[in-house]
């Protein structure tokens, strides 16, 4: 084989090598290019209330007003077949509007923190917690409710439901004082200004019924 043989095939062979590395890069560039759907490195799960810093008060927060929102809400459900007076009725209506949202948006908190959900059956939540929750209605006091109708049910409704709210007040007022998670303590606030509202409409209903 001549030496212009060999250096020939030698240029032949550089020049496809080159070609091949030329189109390799054009495909890695293609595929980092902005147009091309990312996803973002993991950030160790962020909590779906939007800020990272929580603390355990932030934590019993949410884990206490979640049963305590539910019952609220079962307690309202009753009058929708039971209730006589038309503001009790729209009353339930406003509460299960305001707390069923609540009780999703803490439920997000708790899963983007990694902590425990409370159950949504008997005992109302996390095991031993009822006690620890103030405003809370027994299951004979719920029993009871549910057994009356008209205006016997309106009277029995108020008043349990303002003790019910006077406890959630409380237990705001709590997140309040040792929360660290902005958003909590934001729904802290807005369950303290709302609850306080509906409460001086149930003395309002009660007194003239």
């Amino acid at each position: 084989m001549t030496t212009r043989t060999i250096a020939r095939r030698v240029a032949l062979a550089g020049g496809a090598l080159a070609a091949a590395l030329a189109l390799t890069a054009c495909g890695s560039a293609d595929h980092a290019s902005p147009g091309h759907d990312t996803q973002p490195a993991a950030t160790g799960g962020a909590p779906a209330s939007g800020s990272a810093t929580f603390g355990d008060a932030d934590v019993m927060f949410a884990q206490m007003m979640i049963p305590h929102h539910r019952q609220a809400v079962e307690m309202a459900e009753l009058a929708d077949t039971r209730a006589a007076d038309a503001e009790v009725k729209h009353l339930a209506v406003e509460i299960k509007g305001a707390q069923g949202p609540e009780i999703a948006t803490m439920t997000g908190w708790l899963a983007g923190w990694g902590r425990p959900v409370p159950s949504d059956g008997p005992g109302h939540g996390m095991p031993g917690m009822d006690h620890g929750m103030p405003g809370m209605m027994s299951d004979a006091d719920l029993t009871r409710l549910a057994g009356a109708t008209g205006a016997e049910f309106d009277r029995q409704f108020l008043t349990m439901m303002i003790a019910h709210h006077e406890g959630a007040i409380t237990m705001a007022q709590e997140e309040l004082a040792k929360g660290t998670n902005a958003d909590a303590k934001a729904m802290a606030q807005r369950i303290v200004t709302a609850q306080q509202g509906e409460i001086d409409a149930m003395n309002k209903i009660l007194a003239r019924l």
